[in-house]
C-alpha cells in the first residue's frame, strides 16, 4: 500500500489496459499510481484467446504476470481499492477512494471497463464468459462446428448469424419472442439453414457454467454447446462523466486517436471506449494511452 499521495498520473483500473499503460509510463520514468478494485470483467472466463504469446492462457495468469512486470518499474505504485470520486483541481485532479484515501495527479487515465447487463434468465449469469460468449474471435475456435445458438433479434440478430456462420453451420437464431427480422432477412437465413426460434427462454440448463440445453417457456428444449449473446452494457465507473467526459451513442467514452477524452487531461483505454472488446485490444489501447500521456506531460514542461 503506497504512502505517497501525489503523482504525475493516476490510472483507475488495473487490468490489462491499465497495466499496459502503467508499463508504458513506468518506462517513461513517470510517477504513476494504479488504483484497482480487483474485479476484471472476464474473471469468470476460463481461457483468453487471440492474444499473441498468451493464446489459451487463464486471464488471471496474464494479469498476474503483467503486474509483476509492471512492478519492476519503481516509479509505478499500486493501491487496492475503489475510486469513488474525481474532481478537477488547479493543478490537475484529486481522486478519493472508498476507504477515504485521497490522491492527486496531473493526468488521469480511466481503464475501468464496462458492466455487462445480463438478462434475468436462470443459469445465464453462471454461463457468461464460459459457454455463453460474445466474441467469435475470442472464443469461436473452441466451439467451431458445434451446435450453437445466438440470442438476438432484428438487424443485429441477422448480422450476428451471418458472422457466426463462419465458425459453425449448426446454427439457430433465438429471438426470445416475436421475430423482428425483415422478410428478406428471414428468407436469407432460412436459405443458409439457420433455424429461427421465436419462443421465449425460461432457463439455461448447465453444468458448472457449461450449457447443456436451453429451456423455453413452453417447456420445449434444445441441446446446444455454445450460446452467443451481445450484452447491453453501462460504464463500470461513473467518474469520467463527473469530470465532463462525453459518451458516444453506444455508451462508450469518446476518445480521439490519441486516447484523449473530451475532458482536458483525462484519457481512456480498454473496454470503456472500445466496441470490439478483447484482451489484445485493451493492451494495445493502454500502451498508446501511456505514450500519449507522457508526450503531453513533456509538451507541457518544455516551454
Amino acid at each position: 500500500m503506497t504512502q505517497q499521495t501525489n503523482f504525475e498520473v493516476i490510472i483507475i483500473g488495473g487490468s490489462y489496459s491499465g497495466l499496459s499503460a502503467a508499463m508504458s509510463l513506468g518506462r517513461s520514468l513517470r510517477n504513476v499510481l494504479v488504483i484497482d478494485s480487483g474485479l476484471p470483467c472476464n474473471r469468470q472466463t476460463p481461457h483468453s484467446h487471440n492474444f499473441i504469446t498468451q493464446d489459451g492462457e487463464k486471464p488471471a495468469v496474464i494479469s498476474a504476470k503483467a503486474k509483476v512486470q509492471v512492478d519492476f518499474y519503481n516509479t509505478v505504485q499500486f493501491y487496492n481499492g475503489l475510486a469513488v470520486s474525481a474532481i478537477r483541481t488547479e493543478n490537475g485532479f484529486e481522486i478519493k477512494t472508498e476507504s477515504g484515501k485521497q490522491f492527486t495527479s496531473k493526468k488521469v487515465l480511466f481503464a475501468t471497463g464496462v458492466k455487462d447487463l445480463l438478462p434475468e434468465i436462470p443459469g445465464f449469469a453462471e454461463c457468461w464468459g464460459i459457454s455463453v460468449i460474445h466474441c467469435p474471435y475470442c472464443h469461436g475456435y473452441e466451439v467451431k462446428t458445434e451446435k450453437t445458438a445466438i440470442i438476438a433479434n432484428g438487424d443485429m440478430g441477422f448480422e450476428y448469424a451471418k458472422m457466426i456462420s463462419n465458425w459453425t453451420k449448426d446454427l439457430r437464431l433465438i429471438t426470445n419472442g416475436r421475430s423482428t427480422l425483415s422478410l428478406e432477412q428471414t428468407q436469407i437465413l432460412k436459405k443458409h439453414k439457420v433455424e429461427i426460434i421465436e419462443e421465449e427462454i425460461a432457463a439455461i440448463d448447465h453444468e458448472n457454467g457449461n450449457v447443456r440445453q436451453i429451456i423455453f417457456q413452453n417447456q420445449s428444449k434444445i441441446a446446444v454447446k455454445a450460446i452467443y449473446f451481445k450484452a447491453p452494457f453501462q460504464q463500470h465507473c461513473p467518474l469520467p462523466e463527473s469530470l465532463g467526459c462525453e459518451l458516444t451513442e453506444q455508451g462508450l467514452l469518446k476518445v480521439d486517436a490519441f486516447q484523449k477524452t473530451t475532458a482536458p487531461g483525462v484519457y481512456a483505454s480498454g473496454d470503456c471506449h472500445i466496441q470490439a472488446r478483447s484482451v489484445a485490444m485493451a493492451v494495445s489501447s493502454g500502451s498508446l494511452a501511456g505514450a500519449m500521456i507522457n508526450k503531453e506531460l513533456i509538451d507541457e514542461s518544455f516551454v
